[in-house]
């Protein structure tokens, strides 16, 4: 445990202040040492040189190193998440809000919406699947991307 117990809010309130923190090791210390990790990205994107954060998860490590890869690749200076709502069940909560970044290879700002599902047993995160619009960071990181050729 982490001395959070098994409060379930307070283990994904200190996860976002950590986060918002950029401290990857710390992150990492609310996570279980092997965790079920999930991004909604199709399977054929993830590990792509330009998004190399989105790939498949499972240990404590493994989240620093995510947390370090986002770091890498977005300008920090640019960074603005806001978080709207926190709704909790037990050991499972979710965390819905928006995702707003700037692309460090294009200097592309981009938002995305975002959920993000944790589930907490014994005060450490054992679930992390986030569904975000991979289609935004997708365009954001596009060293030439398509204009549409119509808007709605």
């Amino acid at each position: 445990m982490n001395g959070f117990g098994t409060n379930t809010r307070a283990v994904v309130e200190e996860l976002l202040h950590r986060i918002a923190a950029g401290a990857p090791d710390s992150i990492a210390e609310l996570y279980a040492p092997v965790s079920d990790w999930k991004l909604n990205w199709p399977e054929y994107e993830h590990g792509r040189p330009m998004t190399p954060w989105i790939r498949r998860r499972a240990s404590r490590s493994d989240a620093a190193e995510h947390f370090r890869e986002i770091g890498r690749h977005h300008v920090p200076e640019a960074v603005g998440t806001v978080i709207e709502r926190i709704v909790v069940d037990g050991p499972d909560a979710v965390v819905l809000g928006e995702i707003r970044q700037t692309a460090r290879a294009t200097r592309r700002a981009y938002r995305s919406r975002f959920a993000l599902h944790l589930t907490v047993e014994n005060g450490l995160i054992i679930r992390h699947h986030v569904y975000e619009d991979s289609l935004a960071v997708a365009h954001a990181f596009d060293p030439q991307p398509v204009e549409p050729d119509h808007v709605f």
